[in-house]
């Protein structure tokens, strides 16, 4: 055999206690036996007292590539995301020059080869992310592109955005995914509209302008039929409403970041112009209710909105610093020391938030398969109980913003499987 994981557990099924060794040849995974009754194999990783799951699978990051080098690149953030037991992610299009052709879609693509995790691409709603016209969402699609977003900017007009929906109708398996604040709204602001804002005399982007879009696109999504997505949901009264969609059998999905999971606009005083994202931190009561959506499945699935800048960029004053933070090394250990360690989640509900349901929304076939007989072998092993703390310039990023530097987390990958072939074994990068 290729490669056998040698004791480690499963998640599922639910009473799966027993250790298990899982046998990988040609890329896929052969069998899984239990422990001790492997074959032979040209190469072994150790996964006692660990958990065996699926690949994690982060569907917004932002890699910088093209037009951002030096905050980020395609081996960076891959490196970064194959630590984090990543093996697929989506890069978003806001790209200079956008992804929005599929001539930028192939240039992007092929400069991804080789690298530690599987690079799949969006492609912008509109040409150059104007807002003006639809991009060619069909020509796109048959170059592969299953998510499509202007992410960074909000497709706020009705008529486009009506479109782009509809043609996901006769777009098998699209998704029209939606950065929900509205322009007018958050014009000129720099963190949530509320107390903190006011004490530093900063205008503030106000969570009503995240709900009133949310709520036309769901409008429009049930008029269509088509298919929406909504990116980094921050507002309880959005969820809310994402929530009563899915009972009326709307197609309508939404993702949590882990910053908005656990951090709030109190951080912002704290962490500086590494707290500055869009969608803003809002406030605890928003925090309480997205960990209890991202629980019980009002939410889908945590993204990190993995947005890396320059240290210049973010040593600027708060007011003219990039918004966002890194985050695709550290999603599965944000979340499983919040919500898994603490006993609000599940280690299969885990599974599904960060690896099966976004693999599901963005059409990865062959990511977020169970660990069974036949299914690709893309591959994380997660260390429960391994304690470690967060130092940014420790990370594969080029950039340092991270909102998690000095706080000790629990829970690590330990290994991660890519194809059939480790990328990082033993918490260290393979060559």
């Amino acid at each position: 055999m290729d490669l056998v994981i040698l004791g480690g557990r499963l998640v599922a099924p639910a009473d799966a206690a027993e250790p298990v060794d899982v046998v990988i040849e040609g890329g896929r995974i052969a069998a899984v036996v239990p422990a001790g009754e492997a074959p032979a194999a040209r190469r072994t990783l150790d996964a006692s007292d660990a958990w065996v799951m699926p690949g994690f699978v982060d569907i917004q990051v932002h890699f910088r590539t093209p037009g951002a080098t030096d905050s980020e690149d395609m081996a960076s953030g891959a490196a970064g995301a194959a630590m984090g037991g990543v093996t697929a992610c989506v890069i978003m299009p806001n790209t200079n020059p956008p992804i929005d052709t599929p001539d930028m879609v192939n240039e992007v693509l092929a400069l991804a080869d080789g690298v530690p995790c599987d690079i799949r691409t969006s492609a912008a709603i509109t040409v150059g992310r104007a807002a003006e016209r639809l991009a060619d969402l069909a020509a796109l699609y048959d170059e592969g592109v299953r998510v499509f977003t202007d992410d960074g900017d909000c497709v706020a007009d009705d008529a486009l955005m009506e479109a782009a929906l509809a043609a996901t109708v006769r777009l098998p398996g699209a998704v029209i995914s939606q950065h929900a604040e509205d322009p007018a709204m958050v014009a000129g602001g720099v963190i949530n509209a509320g107390a903190v804002a006011e004490r530093l005399g900063l205008r503030g982007r106000p969570a009503e302008a995240e709900v009133s879009v949310v709520h036309r696109d769901i409008e429009l999504a049930r008029r269509t039929g088509g298919r929406y997505h909504v990116l980094h949901l921050s507002v309880a009264a959005a969820m809310d409403l994402v929530a009563r969609a899915k009972r009326d059998g709307v197609a309508v999905t939404a993702e949590v970041t882990p910053q908005h999971l656990v951090l709030t606009e109190d951080d912002v005083e704290r962490l500086g112009t590494t707290g500055k994202m869009n969608p803003p931190l809002r406030l605890a009561d928003d925090v309480t209710a997205l960990r209890q959506g991202i629980v019980d499945g009002s939410l889908d699935a945590v993204a990190t909105d993995h947005a890396p800048h320059h240290p210049s960029l973010k040593e600027r004053p708060l007011v003219d610093a990039p918004p966002g933070m890194i985050g695709v090394e550290t999603m599965a250990s944000v979340v499983w020391s919040e919500l898994v360690a603490s006993g609000q989640m599940t280690p299969a509900r885990f599974v599904e938030v960060v690896s099966t349901a976004p693999a599901r929304i963005a059409g990865i076939i062959d990511h977020g398969q169970p660990i069974a007989a036949g299914s690709p072998a893309n591959v994380s092993v997660f260390d429960p109980a391994e304690s470690w703390t967060v130092r940014a310039a420790d990370l594969q990023s080029l950039s340092l913003n991270s909102p998690w530097t000095g706080r000790t987390l629990t829970g690590r990958v330990r290994h991660t499987v890519l194809a059939g072939r480790p990328v990082v074994a033993n918490n260290d990068l393979c060559a």
